[in-house]
């Protein structure tokens, strides 16, 4: 598989593996995605790259129905929030100045 294809089954899987820690397979608790947080978010370089601030936001952001609950596609938007702030944050000072990346 390619890298992408790599990261895209991950994504899946690490999913899969805490959303199923309970009867609620195909969702995420509170209490499950902190856990998953704690183990999955914890090498010194991700935490030296990725702000707390957008760790914040990322957690704000995910509960997009409000159901106390955290399924799938809001666990993507959380992994995408996360990647754009590492992206960021790795080419600080190289020409974008930090500045939010432009459409083509």
């Amino acid at each position: 598989m390619s890298r992408l294809e790599k990261a895209i089954v991950s994504m899946v899987e690490v999913f899969e593996e805490y959303a199923t820690k309970d009867d609620k397979n195909r969702q995420l608790s509170g209490t499950e995605l902190l856990e998953l947080m704690k183990k999955e978010l914890a090498s010194p370089e991700f935490h030296g790259k990725v702000e707390p601030a957008v760790l914040q936001e990322a957690m704000t952001n995910l509960d997009k129905n409000h159901d106390g609950e955290i399924n799938f596609r809001e666990f993507s938007m959380f992994l995408a929030t996360l990647a754009r702030g590492y992206y960021r944050a790795r080419n600080k000072g190289k020409g974008n100045k930090g500045k939010p990346d432009k459409p083509e």
